[in-house]
């Protein structure tokens, strides 16, 4: 089954880039996703991150220049090649969250859905995604997604409740990456935890 990204009419490998480095250029932040990670990690512990839905790398990257072993998983070769570009270094595997692979691995602190993933997966997989990475996750480790909120795309609610049946139970919900409070609108950053503390 095709994700949506897969249909989308949205820029690929270097042109994905460019944004981003546009973006670096004009002095703006581009590593909202890999703060709030690190800042989690120092939190909770832990030191092994998932970036599922990576694209070009920029989130895993940035989280193994700070010292954290990350693997990378995409469905898109095209965005992956672009990691691999970057940093041969890193676990890069192409896969479906939807279908992952037992070789993908497990004992992750964190899993983050960073860029809009959980909105470009294929339509009614989203459960089935949310229900194949929680078991990825060290008791208490800390799944993190933050998403467009859009009439046509998964809700909230229904984020939420996908999350609970699969084992996870919510901890944060804020606006932006960096911790702006949730009063509504059109994106948020979700932080679910899986089982109990430790």
């Amino acid at each position: 089954m095709a994700t949506r990204w897969q249909n989308a009419d949205a820029p690929r490998g270097d042109g994905y880039d460019a944004r981003w480095t546009a973006l670096a250029a004009q002095g703006l932040d581009v590593h909202g996703e890999a703060d709030l990670v690190a800042s989690l990690m120092s939190e909770s512990g832990g030191t092994r991150v998932l970036d599922a839905g990576c694209g070009t790398g920029r989130v895993a990257i940035e989280l193994a220049r700070r010292g954290f072993s990350v693997t990378g998983v995409d469905a898109d070769a095209s965005m992956l090649a672009g990691a691999r570009a970057k940093a041969p270094e890193l676990r890069w595997q192409e896969a479906d969250l939807a279908d992952l692979p037992d070789d993908v691995g497990d004992g992750f602190d964190v899993v983050v859905l960073a860029g809009n993933v959980m909105i470009f997966v294929a339509p009614g997989t989203e459960a089935r995604v949310l229900a194949n990475l929680a078991p990825l996750l060290v008791r208490g480790g800390l799944l993190v997604a933050g998403f467009q909120l859009r009439a046509d795309r998964v809700s909230l609610d229904e984020y939420d409740r996908h999350c609970t049946d699969a084992g996870l139970s919510l901890v944060h919900r804020w606006a932006t990456w960096d911790r702006e409070p949730f009063a509504g609108g059109d994106y948020a950053v979700s932080v679910h935890r899986s089982g109990a503390q430790p």
